[in-house]
């Protein structure tokens, strides 16, 4: 990792109390057993003793006026240095052949549920989004997952970004991705900075459900997660496949996203 792994770990932990996200996280990796923050117990029934910490009280993260991204120049540095590669997602994962976004594309959900392509918005001064996959292999199917960094101009349109997520698995539960590859079920939780253990970032959001591709037999599990530190929002995606389970996946997820946000508060934040 480009931190240090105990700050990333803590971050990690502080995010998986939301509530969202039900497995452990580990600074070595994907990682299926062990304690729950909190003391929750495991699938083992084990529980920690440890005594819980007082929550914060403010994100750890001040901008400083003079290093957060004014023009698309700025931005596209940004975006490309924190944007989460293999690396960040763990052993296994490497680059997908189209592993970059084109930049000036910006998908947008439609009156009938479909995405398409449209344009990038005003708002948005720079958006990429990185592929990666862990290829099918001792009869598991071929796993895709992807992180994706958009810089918005102000706060205050990285904040509607946020919202219009939420939104959009309450107006469009089923989706349609592409020809031949559908969601469906979706659901979506929002946690603002102090709410459902949401310490890490001024607002993050959870969204979960069924993906299904024309080429793989039968439904596999769906998850989005989003999170935004000042006019940066930060996401990844898992789209599962035969022979994963959500367990197998959520820890290397929430690393990645951990990952960017620490990138993020490095960059942009005030130093000490």
């Amino acid at each position: 990792m480009a931190y240090g792994d105990g700050r990333v770990l803590r971050a990690c932990c502080a995010l998986l109390a939301g509530g969202l996200i039900l497995t452990g996280c580990s600074s070595g990796g994907p990682k299926t057993e062990g304690k729950r923050p909190g003391g929750t117990p495991t699938s083992s029934g084990a529980t920690s003793s440890a005594t819980p910490s007082a929550a914060p009280t403010s994100l750890d993260f001040t901008p400083d006026p003079g290093r957060v991204p004014k023009n698309r120049a700025d931005a596209q540095r940004l975006a490309l240095f924190v944007v989460a590669g293999p690396d960040a997602w763990g052993p296994g994962y490497v680059k997908r052949a189209q592993y970059l976004s084109d930049p000036d594309r910006w998908p947008v959900l439609g009156d009938a549920c479909t995405w398409e392509g449209g344009s990038l918005p005003a708002s948005v001064l720079y958006s990429v989004t990185a592929s990666s996959e862990i290829p099918a292999a001792g009869g598991k199917g071929l796993l895709r997952v992807s992180a994706t960094v958009t810089v918005h101009r102000t706060e205050a349109d990285g904040d509607w970004e946020m919202a219009e997520t939420l939104e959009e698995a309450l107006r469009c539960p089923n989706q349609t991705l592409r020809e031949g590859e559908t969601l469906s079920e979706l659901n979506s939780i929002g946690n603002p900075f102090g709410v459902g253990g949401n310490y890490t970032a001024s607002d993050s959001l959870g969204e979960r459900g069924k993906y299904e591709v024309s080429t793989v037999k039968g439904k596999q599990f769906y998850s989005w997660y989003q999170s935004r530190i000042g006019q940066v929002t930060l996401a990844t995606v898992v789209k599962g496949a035969p022979g994963y389970v959500e367990n197998d996946t959520n820890s290397a997820q929430v690393q990645a996203l951990v990952t960017m946000i620490e990138r993020v508060k490095a960059q942009l934040g005030v130093q000490s």
